[in-house]
């Protein structure tokens, strides 16, 4: 027999919904992952001179040696923005954009509970953004770094990138994975 919320509530707890959540949640995250990536990847072409792809390479150095990120941020050092090296750049894709579907798929849970619509939507996702970025920093990329080899360039990623930079780039995924569950009719 399914379970409902109470009347009162209005909030539905039925495995469909649950899962629909869940999915409508995770496939948010992945565009939103992509505009968090844009942003990183226009920071390193522009005011962080480190290369366009150099993002998508420190990524990848989770789970590969961080060979591809030190080939693009000399590059950059030289005057070359675009280094593109195809495997490491492809690897740090899929994994960002893993990671950006786990975190959206929470969030996609943690808002089908809930009522928010509209502005505190999108309010809530930016906070969601902002603790996406604390948990990043002080425990899953330390975590990774230990568990898959990738050492001080996952570890420290968040001071590599700064922290400003850092933030901006997770407060930019929150308020895509907020706008992106907008569209969903219950949410506006």
């Amino acid at each position: 027999m399914a379970t409902t919320g109470s009347p009162r509530s209005g909030v539905s707890t039925t495995p469909r919904h649950l899962a629909q959540s869940l999915i409508v949640g995770a496939g948010a995250g992945v565009v939103a992952s992509l505009a968090m990536a844009m942003f990183a990847m226009l920071a390193g072409a522009t005011f962080q001179h480190s290369g366009f792809f150099t993002p998508l390479h420190h990524i990848a150095s989770t789970f590969i040696a961080p060979d591809a990120m030190m080939k693009s941020m000399r590059a950059a050092m030289a005057g070359h923005m675009f280094t593109f090296i195809p495997g490491p750049a492809l690897i740090g894709a899929v994994v960002h954009m893993m990671v950006g579907a786990g975190y959206g798929a929470v969030f996609g849970l943690i808002s089908g509970r809930t009522r928010l619509h509209g502005l505190a939507l999108v309010g809530a996702a930016m906070a969601w953004g902002l603790a996406v970025f604390a948990a990043s920093t002080w425990a899953v990329l330390p975590a990774a770094a230990a568990l898959f080899g990738g050492g001080d360039p996952v570890r420290d990623m968040a001071a590599m990138v700064g922290h400003g930079p850092f933030v901006v780039e997770h407060l930019i995924y929150g308020a895509a994975l907020g706008l992106l569950l907008l569209t969903k009719p219950e949410s506006r």
